[in-house]
């Protein structure tokens, strides 16, 4: 058992906490609050955090970390991200990918990262399934917490580019939507050959004795059964858009096949940000640190988090790393706050608003009793670009000290 003393905790869900106690236990947290009479507690480390602040630990909902390993060079050679080989992928698992030795771990824990939406590139229209993972440990199965957490899907300049590059489609906007919608007729008649299928066994299930009709088995397909998973609303599609147009058309999907909807990079979101809150689409905000590489961020601004929140939608903030450093998460943010984010509510940015899209909620994002103790300790105002991590917490354990 730990318990932190006179610090400044932002809990993010609640009131902050000046002289504030963190008892934390077995991984999770038991207590927080002002007056807590620590008499009883004769066994405990007491730390103590005078002049400190204390925030839960820092989540990024969309990264690359461990897919694409750092340091090892460029071209496809080094990364195992992007299966390039067909635009329609959605049975691939980011899961299966994950390089626990990537150094891009480690940066995550200096930062104050502690949990992660890792997902494939943005190469294929259908790119695969998320992984949700602490950033610490050596087996990738037990970093995992939440797995699939959702489907990467891409529309815009990457697929075209990679199909024009393969001399097969997609090479338009159009083709982009219009396999999109293929893929998804056909998993909607590969649910409903299943779904008449298991109702002849149940009719057949009430006939007598020696009226049974043998009743073919149709073949699995495990690409047809994410879309079902997707269709069915078990995972939501997490959608590489950038431009304006391209955000408009995965919205449109959406509701055609009615299924859950997070826009990944948003990069011109603030100029249908009404339309996209309208819709309720949570967006993730990012990167924000980087030149106009490609024609689709050419109208990026660090203004975008605060004019989508102003608006109404619920905004991530991302580095996609290693894009952008994962420990850079935290000085993201800072530069939004600038361009006008709230100060007041930046950190949800980064902690419970990402825990909501990720669907992890209930374990992370925020400082409360039962939740895991994934936290982080800074020598100053989390946002003031000055101030350090000093030590980060993953699970009750001390995973970095500056």
């Amino acid at each position: 058992m730990k318990i932190f003393t006179n610090a400044t905790i932002i809990p993010i869900e609640g009131d902050i906490i000046e002289n504030g106690i963190l008892i934390i236990d077995n991984g999770k947290i038991r207590q927080i609050g002002k007056d807590i009479d620590l008499s009883a507690f004769t066994d405990a480390e007491i730390i103590d955090c005078a002049g400190k602040f204390i925030t839960p630990g820092l989540i990024d909902a969309h990264s690359h970390v461990g897919l694409w390993e750092e340091g090892a060079g460029p071209g496809p050679a080094y990364g195992d991200g992007n299966e390039m080989t067909d635009p329609v992928t959605p049975h691939l698992r980011a899961l299966d990918s994950i390089f626990p030795e990537d150094v891009g771990f480690e940066d995550a824990r200096l930062g104050g990262v502690t949990t992660m939406g890792l997902t494939p590139g943005s190469a294929n229209l259908f790119g695969g399934q998320f992984a949700v993972a602490k950033s610490v440990g050596n087996l990738v199965d037990t970093m995992v917490i939440k797995e699939p957490a959702g489907l990467k899907m891409a529309l815009g300049e990457n697929p075209k580019r990679v199909g024009f590059n393969a001399k097969r489609a997609p090479n338009t906007r159009m083709a982009n939507a219009q396999l999109i919608r293929k893929a998804f007729f056909e998993a909607i008649d590969y649910r409903t050959e299943w779904k008449e299928y298991t109702t002849q066994l149940e009719i057949e299930k009430m006939k007598p004795l020696g009226e049974h009709k043998i009743i073919k088995k149709p073949k699995f397909d495990m690409t047809y059964d994410i879309l079902v998973k997707v269709l069915n609303k078990e995972m939501p599609v997490r959608m590489h858009s950038h431009r304006a147009d391209d955000i408009q058309t995965a919205i449109r999907l959406a509701k055609e096949f009615d299924f859950d909807l997070v826009v990944e990079h948003a990069t011109e979101g603030h100029k249908i940000a009404e339309f996209i809150a309208e819709n309720d689409v949570p967006v993730i905000v990012g990167p924000l640190m980087t030149s106009r590489t490609k024609l689709e961020v050419r109208h990026r601004s660090m203004t975008t988090p605060h004019v989508m929140m102003e608006a109404g939608a619920l905004v991530c903030i991302t580095c996609d790393a290693p894009v952008i450093p994962i420990w850079m998460l935290r000085e993201s943010v800072i530069l939004a706050v600038r361009e006008g984010l709230p100060r007041e509510r930046a950190l949800e940015t980064i902690t419970i608003n990402a825990a909501k899209v990720l669907k992890v909620d209930d374990r992370v994002g925020s400082l409360k009793v039962g939740k895991d103790a994934d936290l982080v300790i800074y020598n100053g105002d989390p946002l003031d670009a000055l101030s350090s991590v000093l030590q980060t917490y993953i699970d009750g354990n001390l995973v970095f000290e500056k």
